[in-house]
């Protein structure tokens, strides 16, 4: 029995040795594809001149769910700080999902169903306490990005306050801001705010894909407003300096917000109604909404969001938007390593140009490109030294 229990152990730690080899990269190939035709940098000569003198930020990332190296350029996924830096990205928000439903739908989703970011934990070979528990998927994956940042030899720095953002666009090193894509990591605890700022993260968005104790998502099934719980949670969002993210909201989640909110609102990564009639997407009154605020919407490129697979089409979205607003208040949410893309990050050159043919003027691209973004984290930020 004892030789049969040391190869029983033996067999199943290689088989989860294998698992963590090979099926995280194999996933992200073919979840995070990039369907257009490399080499994604190349633009008009105006277009990459101007690229190159922009300040660019950009809103939503998932890259640190994937068990990459984003200290590498890697042959998988969009992002990592190599590209980055061929992209002249100064600020870029890597968002973390605690919680992902299998089987997700634009006419509801149920939330109790296999969680895959459970089955992520495990092939990503995250310590077994993030298997079970969405708080410690949470402080693992600001771990990461502090260890990138740490070993990254100055090429990117976690920002956590203004200070911290200033240095970074001044020493032209890659600042990089942790984010909530829903907030299931404070398992029913408005205390955990407080636990969660002091990790790193400086923007939550409220909901993700299905309703919680919070309130309704644009993909839930009842999508109902936000509760006494998420009221509660807003007030300490704000208290403690952190920016309400409203993508994935429902609408009447995202009205009851805007009437309480005492700062700016974020939409981290959308479309907009007026070009792409999504129920995910938002209205013109919705972004009229956010907008009232001194808020921010991020146009996201995926085709659900712009429908279309290039880069006019976000161009297409992003003039709807600034119609609708004005341009301070769009900017770019890609939702890389979270849906198949165009492009990699490397691509944002493409944007610009398309922003060029739109007939932008070069200080209208500056702000939608980065300018807007830096403008709402000097507000949101906490000081800092």
């Amino acid at each position: 029995m004892k030789k049969f229990a040391i190869a029983l152990v033996l067999i199943l730690g290689v088989l989860y040795a294998v698992t963590v080899i090979v099926v995280p990269p194999r996933v992200d190939r073919a979840l995070n594809r990039v369907f257009g035709t490399p080499p994604f940098d190349r633009a008009s000569p105006r277009a990459e001149a101007l690229h190159a003198k922009l300040t660019i930020a950009d809103l939503h990332a998932d890259s640190l769910i994937w068990g990459r190296d984003l200290l590498e350029r890697n042959d998988t996924g969009q992002v990592d700080i190599p590209r980055l830096r061929v992209a002249n990205v100064a600020i870029q928000v890597f968002s973390v999902p605690t919680q992902v439903p299998k089987e997700r739908s634009r006419f509801g989703t149920p939330r109790d169903q296999l969680d895959l970011l459970t089955v992520a934990a495990f092939c990503n070979a995250w310590p077994p306490k993030t298997w079970c528990f969405r708080d410690a998927r949470a402080k693992h994956a600001s771990g990461l990005l502090q260890k990138f940042a740490n070993n990254s030899d100055r090429a990117l720095t976690l920002v956590r306050t203004r200070a911290d953002l200033e240095r970074a666009l001044q020493t032209k090193t890659l600042g990089g801001v942790l984010a909530l894509e829903g907030l299931h990591a404070l398992e029913n605890d408005v205390d955990n705010v407080d636990r969660l700022f002091d990790a790193g993260y400086r923007i939550a968005g409220l909901v993700h894909q299905f309703d919680n104790e919070l309130g309704g998502s644009s993909q839930g099934v009842k999508r109902g407003g936000l509760t006494p719980f998420g009221r509660e949670v807003v007030e300490r969002m704000e208290k403690r300096g952190m920016i309400i993210d409203l993508a994935h909201a429902s609408p009447q989640l995202l009205r009851d917000v805007v009437a309480i909110a005492k700062r700016p609102l974020l939409v981290s990564h959308t479309g907009v109604r007026g070009t792409c009639d999504r129920p995910r997407n938002l209205s013109d009154e919705e972004v009229r909404l956010i907008a009232s605020t001194g808020g921010v919407i991020g146009i996201g490129f995926w085709s659900g969001a712009v429908c279309g697979g290039d880069a006019k089409a976000i161009a297409k979205s992003i003039r709807h938007a600034t119609n609708l607003v004005g341009v301070s208040h769009v900017a770019l949410g890609s939702d890389f390593d979270g849906d198949k893309m165009p492009f990699d990050t490397t691509g944002l050159v493409q944007i610009t140009d398309a922003l060029l043919t739109n007939g932008f003027s070069e200080a209208e691209i500056a702000a939608i490109m980065g300018g807007n973004v830096i403008r709402m984290l000097r507000e949101g930020l906490p000081t800092g030294k």
